[in-house]
Order: C-alpha cells, then structure tokens, then sequence
C-alpha cells in the first residue's frame, strides 16, 4: 500500500513538473558540456505603443538538465537581464520581508504578504533523501515585491510539502543599466534547496500586478515596442540569462520577441 501512493505520488509530480513548463511554448536551449540549459519567456499583450509604456505581465519559465541523466549541478547564481523598453514600478506597493516567509507554507506566506504579491508560478525539484536516486518534487512559486539594501527587489517563496516539508526564499535584487538594450537587471543568489537535499530544476513564474496608489492606476511591469518610426512592429531581445553553476562555466541565453505598434 505504501509502496502504491508513493508512486502515485511521484506520477503527480511529474505530471506538475510538465505542466510548469506548457505555459511557455518556444524556448531557447544552451548546452555546454552534458549540462543543459532552457529559457523561455512570453509577454502579453504583444501590441503596444511606440513610446508610452502600457501595461503587461510576463511569464518566464526555464530548466535545468544533463544529457546523460545525473543530477544537474546546482544553479548558485542568475543574471535576467530585461529589453530597456520593459520597466518595473514598485511606488505603492506594499513590502514583504523574509522573515516574514520563513519556515512558510503557500497558504502562510500569503496571509502575511497578499498585498505585495506580484507573480505565482510552480517549480520542480531533486531531492536527495538517502535513497540511491534523489526523488522529484513539485511546489508553489511565490513572487512578492519586497526591498534589499535600499533597492527594489523581488523575494520568491518556494514551498514543498511532500514528500518533505520545505521552504525557501529567493531575494532578487532589481537593478538598472544606463546603456545598451538591456535596462533592468535581476540579479540572485541561489541559496541551497533544503540545506542541501536538493536543487531545482524547473521553474515557471508569471510576473505582473495592477493596483491603484493615491487614486491612479499602476502596473508593476510595463513596456513600449520600440519599433522604429513608419514600421508597424519590430524584432527585440527581450530577456538575457546568465546562469552560473557550481563547477561548471557560465551559461547565457537570449529570448528573442516580437511586437506590434498600436494603432
């Protein structure tokens, strides 16, 4: 008896863990080595002013592999690096901490920081139990709007309820480039997964909150095509990452959109 929920168990995860990844349809794929890596972004809605930045949300997803099957390395460090047209605005958004989400599950962490959520997504895990082969696990992502040393910054809250119970929170910090195509910058540590039971290695977030601040109407991401004057659309970079590894070379990837000019 045992022996069957643990197996329906794991066919559940791995059901979760495919769906995380179907939102997004067309993905980069990197691979150095027999380590390979996915990215994938889309954005809606794909018609949008030239100059004025409009509303929009945005769903990344990517994931983490080897060609021959052994566990992945664990990912410690990642750059998302943003097209200049796409911003992010935090004034009025209320700030989440991470001691407010530690040792938190999905249900917790959302009664402590409704009001700064910003995305929600899933993840897909390995975890390493003592067992000869680690064991898939699937959970919730979290997104709240949070601050880190003075800056704007997004906290991820990651829980896994079986088949253990963990938490972890991801600080993100929002920076910005004055030149080249790229003008946000999300920057992360990547702490360990379970002080060391595992590593993720699936991740889709869907980023994007309206609200209203002093009466006007705000949105956390916003973005403009800048297609050149008298075309009706244009070709773009719209997110670059850099992943880095423990004892692997760094791994970068480009997403490449297109939009189109409101009329």
């Amino acid at each position: 008896m045992r022996r069957r929920i643990a197996i329906l168990v794991l066919l559940a995860c791995a059901v979760l863990a495919a769906s995380a990844l179907a939102k997004v349809k067309e993905f980069e794929i990197r691979q150095v080595g027999n380590l390979r890596v996915k990215l994938g972004a889309e954005y809606k809605p794909h018609t949008l002013p030239r100059q004025q930045p409009a509303p929009i949300s945005v769903e990344v997803a990517g994931a983490i592999s080897t060609t021959d099957g052994s566990h992945p390395p664990a990912l410690r460090w990642l750059e998302l690096f943003v097209n200049r047209n796409g911003r992010i605005a935090t004034t009025g958004l209320p700030i989440c901490t991470a001691p407010q989400l530690q040792s938190t599950t999905t249900e917790q962490a959302l009664a402590h920081c409704r009001g700064a959520r910003v995305g929600r997504g899933s993840f897909h895990a390995q975890l390493a139990l003592g067992g000869e082969k680690d064991i898939p696990a699937s959970g919730t992502t979290l997104a709240f709007n949070s601050r880190r040393n003075g800056k704007p910054a997004l906290l991820l809250h990651l829980f896994i309820g079986v088949p253990v119970r963990v938490t972890m929170i991801i600080p993100i910090v929002i920076g910005h480039r004055k030149e080249g195509q790229f003008g946000t910058v999300l920057r992360a540590r990547i702490p360990k997964l379970g002080g060391g039971l595992g590593s993720v290695t699936e991740i889709d977030l869907a980023l994007g909150r309206r609200y209203k601040f002093r009466g006007e109407r705000r949105s956390y991401l916003s973005a403009a095509c800048g297609a050149p004057n008298g075309l009706p659309g244009g070709v773009f970079p719209l997110l670059r990452g850099g992943f880095r590894f423990e004892g692997h070379p760094e791994i970068n990837e480009t997403v490449v959109k297109d939009c189109t000019v409101a009329v």
